[in-house]
């Protein structure tokens, strides 16, 4: 079912009207202000030359991008009516080559890139970066474990949160993976089973009930 502006703009009303959920968001989007001070730190100069001059990185490429509902939601709550509008002239554009179509001239046209864009690191940025100072592979490593309390589905996340709560108004979307996808709807049901609830399974994934 596609998403209409003006249901998809009353329920991200209703999601930011809860302090809960207002607190998770910001928790979310000051963990991708730490994860971009991180990078545009350490890696600015690297990523620049490999991705954008002599393109030989796979970060960008159009058939190594996962985006998740939440990822796009998130940006809409960020993005101004020209951001979302650019994002929608690429979309009618022909979509040919090998990148992805978002890339533009100035790097990604995402206000809040998809999460698993930010968090991709190739191998060669890696090694020369990190393979020497293990004090900012911590530090990475840190920020992925923050990274997991918002997307995995052992407990309850943000992600989730988010797919069900347009699943609840009869909403649905094939990038609702936490409520689609057999691995992570796996995860979910263990997570649930470890603290000692059960889960339901339905047409829109896995539901925790005591």
């Amino acid at each position: 079912m596609r998403i209409g502006k003006i249901g998809a703009i009353a329920l991200l009303l209703i999601f930011l009207n809860s302090a809960a959920s207002a607190e998770k968001l910001a928790d979310y989007l000051c963990f991708r202000r730490d994860v971009e001070t991180f990078l545009s730190t350490h890696f600015s100069d690297i990523c620049t030359e490999t991705c954008y001059q002599s393109r030989i990185s796979a970060c960008c490429t159009r058939e190594g991008i996962i985006t998740f509902f939440a990822d796009v939601v998130v940006n809409a709550i960020m993005s101004d009516e020209t951001a979302i509008q650019a994002l929608f002239s690429v979309l009618r554009s022909s979509q040919e080559g090998s990148k992805c179509i978002y890339l533009g001239e100035k790097g990604c046209l995402w206000q809040v890139k998809p999460l698993v864009c930010e968090m991709f690191l190739c191998k060669k940025a890696e090694d020369a970066v990190m393979k020497i100072n293990q004090a900012l592979r911590n530090e990475w490593h840190a920020l992925k474990k923050r990274e997991k309390t918002f997307r995995w589905p052992d407990q309850r996340v943000l992600f989730d949160e988010l797919e069900q709560l347009f699943l609840d108004a009869g909403r649905t979307s094939p990038l609702m993976y936490l409520h689609n996808s057999p691995g992570l709807l796996r995860v979910k049901e263990e997570g649930l089973r470890g603290r000692g609830l059960k889960g339901r399974r339905g047409r829109a994934g896995l539901q925790g009930e005591q």
